[in-house]
């Protein structure tokens, strides 16, 4: 049965000044020190269920990568029981059932496949899967989640997009940790 009420979101977090990890993948800088008081609270309960409102994810090879370090570092596997889509060509350790790698292309897996069984589908990384997935016309919303610190230099969230993209700011939420949520929809 085909979902026509599915949505694809890309979503990152990135610094500020729009980089989602250093030139050599790494993302220590992620966790900062900032505090705003008039900001939101992320309770567990709040994640845990805005969390289950999503029902497959899609990455690049080195988000999952960087997934597996995490995991690997005793961070757990932020990615639930949900099906996760990985975009590779290389072969990379399959750690779990719910991990299915995809080579081809990426329109089809979209339409063809996620849109007709998943109603919420979410882009988490990187950037070259986000400037694709925009440059195909594939994303409704955008979720930009600016974290406050600047590193100058690293992977930009989205890579070499060929035109303009034209966005509805559809929400703002600033939390405690100094993070800024943006919600954008793709016109």
């Amino acid at each position: 049965m085909t979902n026509t009420d599915s949505q694809v979101t890309i979503h990152m977090a990135a610094s500020l000044d729009g980089f989602i990890a250093r030139k050599d993948g790494s993302v220590d800088w992620m966790e900062t020190s900032d505090e705003f008081a008039g900001g939101d609270t992320m309770d567990p309960e709040f994640v845990e269920a805005f969390l289950k409102t999503i029902d497959c994810y899609v990455m690049g090879s080195r988000t999952y990568e960087t997934a597996l370090s995490f995991e690997a570092k005793g961070l757990g596997w932020s990615y639930g029981d949900k099906p996760t889509f990985v975009l590779t060509r290389r072969e990379l350790p399959r750690t779990r059932d719910t991990v299915e790698f995809y080579s081809g292309d990426l329109a089809q897996l979209v339409n063809g496949r996620l849109r007709p069984t998943f109603r919420s589908i979410w882009f988490v990384g990187g950037g070259v899967v986000s400037g694709e997935c925009l440059r195909l016309g594939l994303a409704d919303e955008v979720r930009y989640s600016i974290l406050p610190i600047l590193i100058g230099d690293g992977i930009p969230f989205f890579d070499k997009l060929d035109r303009d993209i034209a966005l509805h700011l559809a929400e703002v939420k600033a939390y405690k940790s100094g993070t800024v949520g943006l919600r954008y929809e793709v016109r």
